[in-house]
C-alpha cells in the first residue's frame, strides 16, 4: 500500500497553523533580549529555594522576575546590576539630577536673599512674606523632582524603607494614600453623609488608620461593642514637614432623641495638643495625658435595642500655628452629651484635615458594655409609634348616590 503523498502547500499550511498554536501555549517563545540572568544548569537549580529566598536566606518580595534577580546576584548592590540598557538609563537620570540640585542651589539662593530683605524690614513685608512660601514650595518641588525617578528611592519605597523625612518619600506615600485609600474614604463618607451631619466640608489631606486591640478597621466597617470597649489605637500619617499640634475627636451623630423624635450627638472622646510629624504617626487614645491633653475621656460607643446603626467618625483636626488649647478651660465648658461639633471647630479656629469612621449596633454584649461603663438604658428598648390609618370619612348617602348615578332610583330598604 503507497502513502499518500502531501503536496507542498498543505505542508506550509500545517506548518503555519502549528506555529500559531505554539505561539497561543507560549506568547513570546523568541525573546531578543534578557532583563534577567539565564541559568543553564538546571539541574543544580533549586527552583523553591530561589522563588522565596535567597542566598543568605532571607525571605524575598516582589515579582518572580525580581526574586530570581536578587538570588542569584548575590552581594552585588541593586544599583550595580549588570544590564547595560538599567545602567544606560541610571546614567541619564543621574544627569537629570545633577541638574536639579543646580537648580535647588539656585532657588537657594534667592531664597536667601528674600529673608534678608525681610530682616531689614522693608516696606512690603506681606509681599515678600507670600514670594517667600512660593519659593519655599518650589524648591520643596524640585527636591521631589531630583529623585523621583531614581530606582533605588522607588526600590526602598516599596521595600517600606523609606525615609519620610525626605520630600520625595512623603511625596510617594500621599500619592499612594490619594490613588486608592483616600478614594475608599470619601465614598464612605458620602455615603453615611457624615458631611453634611457633621461638617459642611472635608478635604482629607492626612492618612488615617484606625485599629482596635491590633485589629485594623476599614472605613464604615462594624465593630463589635466588645471590642470597641476599650480605645483604640490611630495611625495618623501626615505628608508636610514639620510637627504641628493637631486635636482628635471621636463623634455619635445618631442618638436618639425620644422627647423630641429627632436625633442627637454625643462625644466619645476628645484631645488636644496631639503631636503629629511624618515620622511620628501612631497615636494610642489610652496613652494619652490626662492632665494635658485628654479634655473627655473614652467612652464605649453602643447602641440601644430597636435604635438604627450608629455612625461614629473620628476627625482630626488642625491647630493653629504656636496655639495650644487650654485643656482645663476646655473641659469646663465640653459637654458629652449634645455635643456641636461645628461650633467647637468654629471657637477654637481648628481646620478638619482627616477623618475616619465606624459603625455600631447593638449585640450581644451591649448590655454588659453599658453595665461596665455605667451607662443608663442597658434594659430599654426602642420602639416604633404604630401610625394608625387615616380613614376617610364617609360619605352621605344621597351624594354617594349621585356618584354612582342611582339619583332617581328608589333605595334599598333593610
Amino acid at each position: 500500500m503507497s502513502t499518500p503523498v502531501m503536496s507542498p502547500s498543505k505542508l506550509v499550511a500545517r506548518t503555519y497553523w502549528g506555529s500559531r498554536q505554539l505561539s497561543h501555549r507560549h506568547p513570546n517563545p523568541l525573546r531578543a533580549f534578557f532583563t534577567t540572568p539565564v541559568v543553564h544548569d538546571t539541574e543544580s537549580l533549586d527552583t523553591t529555594a530561589s522563588s522565596s529566598t535567597d542566598l543568605a536566606g532571607t525571605k524575598l518580595i516582589g515579582s518572580r522576575r525580581r526574586r530570581a534577580a536578587i538570588s542569584e546576584q548575590g552581594s552585588l548592590a541593586f544599583e550595580e546590576l549588570p544590564y547595560q540598557c538599567f545602567q544606560e538609563a541610571r546614567k541619564v537620570l543621574r544627569d537629570d539630577r545633577e541638574e536639579k540640585l543646580r537648580l535647588i542651589a539656585i532657588e537657594r539662593a534667592r531664597i536667601a536673599k528674600v529673608q534678608a530683605k525681610l530682616a531689614e524690614s522693608s516696606p512690603n513685608q506681606r509681599e515678600l512674606r507670600d514670594r517667600l512660601v512660593g519659593m519655599k514650595r518650589h524648591l520643596e518641588t524640585l527636591k521631589v523632582l531630583a529623585d523621583v525617578n531614581d530606582p533605588v528611592v522607588k526600590k526602598r519605597f516599596e521595600d517600606g524603607l523609606g525615609d519620610m523625612n525626605r520630600p520625595v518619600y512623603r511625596y510617594l506615600a500621599d500619592k499612594k494614600w490619594r490613588s486608592y485609600r483616600r478614594l475608599v474614604l470619601l465614598q464612605r463618607i458620602s455615603q453615611m453623609a457624615i458631611v453634611p451631619d457633621l461638617l459642611p466640608h472635608l478635604d482629607p489631606v492626612v492618612d488615617v488608620k484606625l485599629a482596635f486591640r491590633g485589629r485594623k478597621v476599614p472605613p464604615g466597617d462594624f465593630v463589635q461593642s466588645i471590642v470597641s470597649e476599650y480605645p483604640p489605637t490611630l495611625q495618623v500619617q501626615v505628608f508636610d514637614k514639620g510637627e504641628r499640634m493637631f486635636t482628635i475627636a471621636v463623634v455619635d451623630s445618631d442618638v436618639p432623641n425620644v422627647e423630641n423624635d429627632s436625633f442627637d450627638s454625643r462625644c466619645h472622646f476628645l484631645a488636644s495638643n496631639v503631636p503629629l510629624s511624618p515620622t511620628s504617626a501612631s497615636v494610642p487614645l489610652s496613652r494619652l495625658s490626662a492632665h494635658t491633653q485628654t479634655i473627655l475621656p473614652w467612652l464605649p460607643p453602643y447602641a440601644q435595642k430597636g435604635s438604627p446603626y450608629h455612625r461614629l467618625a473620628i476627625i482630626v483636626l488642625r491647630q493653629p500655628e504656636g496655639s495650644p488649647l487650654d485643656v482645663a478651660a476646655t473641659r469646663e465648658r465640653v459637654q458629652r452629651d449634645g455635643f456641636k461639633l461645628r461650633g467647637f471647630i468654629t471657637k477654637h479656629y481648628l481646620r478638619p484635615v482627616g477623618a475616619h469612621l465606624f459603625r455600631t449596633q447593638f449585640d450581644e454584649g451591649t448590655p454588659g458594655v453599658m453595665d461596665r461603663a455605667h451607662v443608663p438604658g442597658a434594659d430599654v428598648e426602642l420602639r416604633r409609634e404604630k401610625v394608625e390609618p387615616l380613614h376617610p370619612k364617609p360619605l352621605p348617602l344621597k351624594l354617594k348616590r349621585n356618584r354612582l348615578g342611582l339619583a332617581g332610583l328608589p333605595s334599598k330598604r333593610t
